[in-house]
């Protein structure tokens, strides 16, 4: 992902031994939830990024329907002189 999410493991890893979780436990615990939470959740960044994507992609798909458009009407007309 594009920017870090904060995630403080040591106070989660405190809170899972305060729940009674051992130690070694708790840290590997609030490990892989960091890693989770940085690997796996979109940023702002990240979501502008798609939004960007998503209006180019949509502008290239206006284009397009447009061309087909046009060459549907040429093809019409074409068509239409022929008869």
């Amino acid at each position: 992902m594009s920017t870090a999410i904060a995630f403080d493991t040591l106070a989660y890893a405190k809170r899972l031994k305060a729940a009674g979780v051992p130690e070694s436990q708790a840290e590997v615990h609030a490990e892989a939830m960091a890693e989770l939470v940085e690997d796996r959740l979109a940023t702002k960044l990240d979501i502008e990024n798609v939004r960007r994507d998503m209006k180019e992609m949509e502008l290239r798909l206006v284009i397009r329907l447009g061309g087909m458009q046009a060459a549907t009407v040429a093809i019409v007309a074409a068509l239409v002189k022929l008869l």
